[in-house]
């Protein structure tokens, strides 16, 4: 056994990789900085001006003392305008690595998307390639155009300015010719909106005088304050009880049709899927192992990860001795291995995958399932492709 297959790893081997990741680090932010200099380096065009977002191959690795682990790894799906698309799949699986990958805020230079297109439409035929937009570029974009809502809102909200204020920084940032007054005008009609009774009284609490709903509410309404036409919402709801969890999904579907945005739902309930998205990713170990409509995916689901998860989720008035739950682990991020990431956990595998990480078939109009057991019934879509 190698001492990296023992979970061991010397100082040696670990300077090693420290040195060889300054290297790949460098190398990408001159890179960067290439196609920073002109526009033609960052803008694109879309491949169908009905989508506000396509990513394509999007690829976000982490360069650590102890490897390069592929948080994203060719993962490739498109929002289109005025419609949610739901991320679904367990802790760990890229969805908010991904999320900060779109909005540009990884943590560099440790974090890093190195390859794949992001692409965000601008309008008037102009896309943006978020992976190689330059940062004076994205301060226009977020909050303006995208805009995202976080898991946690208490670690969110700077607990030492006053909510109102937090808000008005956002409006006035991209928003430089109204005065104070006409800022403070549009928080209070955006606490309004997203139904909060007492604004007024709002605008002047700090975070800690909120209740969790409430604070969450305020991180919508900074997150609308100027309409962008994209809003990811990484897990909304997750620290909330379950009534204020209904109150604030249905508030997010309302003010969506309301302002003609469009949402990304990160989240780990099947069941707020079911409800509100209009499209279904299903991600495990940084990849796309499945994705459709809901309906194309709650009533056919395909892929051996899709189904566990579906039978992990309780049943109302089914009896059961012991709830279902994916046998095995995820395999380890800094060493992944080359075959189906899913395979030592599948219960249905089949001789195909002990050989290459299969494909993505298409066996729907919109139903795409990477497994090899779609081989003989699904059209040959293309392969992931990571980067070296």
């Amino acid at each position: 056994m190698s001492k990296r297959e023992g979970k061991y790893i010397s100082g040696r081997e670990s300077a090693r990789i420290s040195r060889l990741n300054r290297k790949i680090v460098r190398r990408l932010e001159r890179q960067r900085a290439v196609s920073w200099a002109e526009p033609s380096g960052y803008t694109v065009r879309m491949n169908d001006d009905n989508n506000v977002v396509e990513i394509d191959n999007a690829c976000s690795y982490f360069f650590t003392d102890v490897g390069t682990i592929r948080a994203v790894d060719g993962v490739s799906f498109d929002i289109p305008k005025r419609s949610v698309v739901g991320i679904v799949g367990e802790s760990g699986c890229g969805k908010s690595v991904l999320s900060l990958s779109m909005m540009q805020l990884l943590q560099r230079p440790q974090g890093q998307v190195v390859g794949g297109e992001i692409r965000f439409n601008a309008g008037g035929g102009v896309a943006y390639n978020i992976v190689n937009t330059p940062v004076a570029e994205m301060m226009k974009l977020r909050g303006n155009r995208m805009s995202m809502i976080f898991q946690e809102p208490m670690t969110s909200l700077n607990p030492v300015f006053r909510c109102g204020m937090q808000i008005d920084e956002a409006v006035a940032l991209h928003n430089p010719d109204m005065t104070k007054a006409e800022v403070r005008k549009r928080t209070l009609e955006m606490l309004d909106l997203v139904g909060i009774a007492d604004s007024g009284n709002t605008y002047k609490m700090y975070p800690h005088e909120l209740s969790g709903g409430m604070r969450q509410r305020v991180m919508i309404a900074m997150a609308l304050s100027c309409e962008p036409e994209l809003i990811i919402a990484d897990e909304p709801t997750t620290a909330l009880d379950v009534t204020i969890q209904a109150q604030i999904l249905d508030l997010l579907k309302e003010l969506k049709d309301k302002i003609n945005s469009s949402i990304m739902l990160i989240t780990h309930d099947l069941g707020v899927i079911a409800g509100m998205a209009d499209y279904v990713v299903v991600m495990y170990a940084g990849r796309v192992v499945e994705k459709g409509t809901t309906a194309g995916v709650f009533h056919h689901p395909t892929h051996p990860y899709t189904l566990g998860l579906m039978r992990s989720k309780p049943k109302v008035g089914e009896k059961v001795e012991r709830l279902y739950n994916i046998p095995g682990n995820v395999p380890n991020p800094v060493n992944m291995p080359n075959y189906c990431y899913f395979r030592d956990r599948c219960e249905m595998r089949c001789d195909k995958c002990d050989g290459e990480y299969p494909p993505e078939f298409r066996i729907g109009p919109s139903h795409i399932v990477s497994c090899w057991r779609c081989a003989s019934d699904g059209e040959l879509l293309r392969y992931p492709k990571d980067f070296n």
